[in-house]
């Protein structure tokens, strides 16, 4: 591997992490609160060192597969452990356990948390918290390609960090890194500030506007408040959201194509239409079983707080209006089953992804057709109009079964660890593996992880990297062949 470019990339990675850190500043001084210090020490150490790794190893070259990969997972943790310096300074988070798991679920969007009173923790370090998910929404090291020089692997970096359902949707739509990235983070960053100003119109302050549009864009649920997004119980703001959840969950090079007027690419693209098709089966039903058991007063309350749920939890943003586990078992079983779709590659979010199922369900199809019906038949299997590789279909198959035995397995791991009851030891993993947040049993919408032993800890933390980098990315460095030169 070419350990003088990673270290290189790296030291930008840390510039880039402690310039960030000037937001939260601005926040802090407003609010004239004790957090200032703890943030500009920060800023300043995460600089200092990434400056100094960046002019050490200035003598770049290019990047290989390997390459990508390894920054892909320890680029991640590094800027996890050092983004958790301001709360260990300042004291709020004094474990560098607790504080490395709020920035990991920060930084992978998924929105656990081990804080217990939210609304105590300075304001400053509230942004920070909920500017990790605007950072990482999009995928950081891909805000560190855009500084790369050309050819120096900014498209290994990326394919590192994408998902295997981009993969299989092809999805590139411009012809250099630069400027997809370019694209990527100007339509994600102007989605933040329409939303940002929506809330704003509906009356919420420019804090919190700020921070829940980062959270929602991104898909990833942290709110500075402790009731999240209940605190408000606002109808405005709950359709709101519910509107930027899903087009977080939308494949981003569809706004690509529908800015250039290019609308055919909504009606042949196969996992958008199976994508709203969920959305509409799965809130369709809550919403009924909320009406029918009278959970709610009106049909219309039901539609909001069942939608909400809904989407929250299919595009793994993890914001809540409704404490769920008091509904009909039956409303909190499809919820459940919910947890393991995810939205559509190429948005924010994780999870298993729409993409997959559609594969899987069409390879299913055709397998019944040629075993009982139409043997000598050659079936092809297609997606937005253009037919599958075998080995794409082998590719999508395998991702389903490695996130089942990730889970059955992270659910044994963590029963035994942490004497939990299986319930809740199988929805913290679930939850963090895909990226949700909130779960169900102690690691439900009324409770969070704090009560978690450290081994547990980490162990999800790991779960929520493995997650967000779509799994194979961050279990290719556990193969002995890959520190193989």
């Amino acid at each position: 591997m070419n350990y003088p470019s990673i270290v290189n990339v790296l030291g930008k990675l840390l510039i880039v992490t402690g310039c960030s850190m000037g937001l939260p500043l601005i926040w802090s001084i407003y609010y004239n609160e004790n957090d200032l210090i703890p943030i500009l020490i920060s800023a300043i150490i995460i600089i200092l060192i990434g400056l100094v790794l960046w002019r050490v190893f200035r003598r770049n070259h290019d990047l290989d597969m390997k390459d990508g990969f390894f920054l892909a997972v320890f680029g991640w943790i590094l800027v996890s452990a050092v983004s958790a310096l301001p709360f260990m300074i300042h004291g709020s988070i004094p474990s560098f356990t607790d504080a490395f798991f709020e920035m990991m679920s920060g930084y992978t969007t998924s929105g656990a948390t081990i804080l217990t009173d939210i609304e105590a923790v300075p304001h400053g370090l509230l942004f920070w918290r909920s500017e990790t998910h605007l950072l990482g929404g999009m995928g950081f090291l891909t805000l560190v390609v855009i500084f790369l020089p050309h050819g120096m692997g900014g498209l290994r970096i990326f394919r590192a960090e994408s998902s295997p359902g981009q993969v299989i949707t092809k999805e590139r739509f411009k012809p250099r890194n630069k400027d997809t990235m370019i694209w990527l983070w100007g339509i994600y960053l102007a989605l933040n500030l329409l939303e940002t100003l929506l809330l704003c119109f509906g009356g919420m302050s420019l804090f919190d506007s700020l921070c829940h549009a980062f959270g929602t864009v991104s898909t990833s649920g942290f709110s500075p408040k402790n009731a999240s997004i209940g605190y408000y119980n606002s109808a405005y703001f709950d359709w709101v959201i519910i509107v930027f959840m899903f087009l977080g969950g939308t494949t981003f090079m569809l706004f690509y194509h529908v800015l250039r007027r290019n609308w055919g690419v909504l009606k042949i693209n196969t996992e958008f239409r199976w994508y709203v098709g969920f959305l509409l089966f799965f809130c369709g039903i809550v919403t009924w079983i909320l009406w029918k058991e009278n959970t709610y007063n009106s049909f219309v309350d039901s539609a909001r707080y069942g939608t909400f749920q809904v989407m929250s939890l299919l595009t793994t943003t993890g914001f809540t209006t409704a404490d769920y586990e008091r509904w009909p078992q039956a409303a909190q079983m499809f919820l459940y089953a919910v947890c393991f779709i995810g939205a559509c590659a190429g948005s924010t979010t994780s999870g298993i992804k729409v993409v997959h199922y559609v594969v899987i369900w069409k390879f299913m199809l055709a397998a019944i057709k040629k075993i009982f019906f139409q043997p000598m038949a050659v079936s092809s299997i297609q997606l937005n109009q253009r037919p599958v590789e075998p080995q794409i279909i082998d590719l999508a198959i395998c991702y389903f079964i490695v996130n089942i035995f990730l889970v059955l397995g992270g659910g044994c791991f963590m029963v035994l660890v942490d004497d939990m009851d299986y319930g809740t030891a199988m929805s913290s993993v679930i939850a963090t593996l895909m990226n949700i947040g909130p779960g169900f049993g102690t690691v439900g919408p009324a409770d969070n992880y704090a009560h978690i032993s450290g081994v547990g800890k980490w162990f999800l933390s790991w779960n929520m990297l493995v997650g967000r980098l779509e799994m194979f990315s961050a279990l290719v460095v556990f193969y002995p062949s890959f520190w193989k030169r």
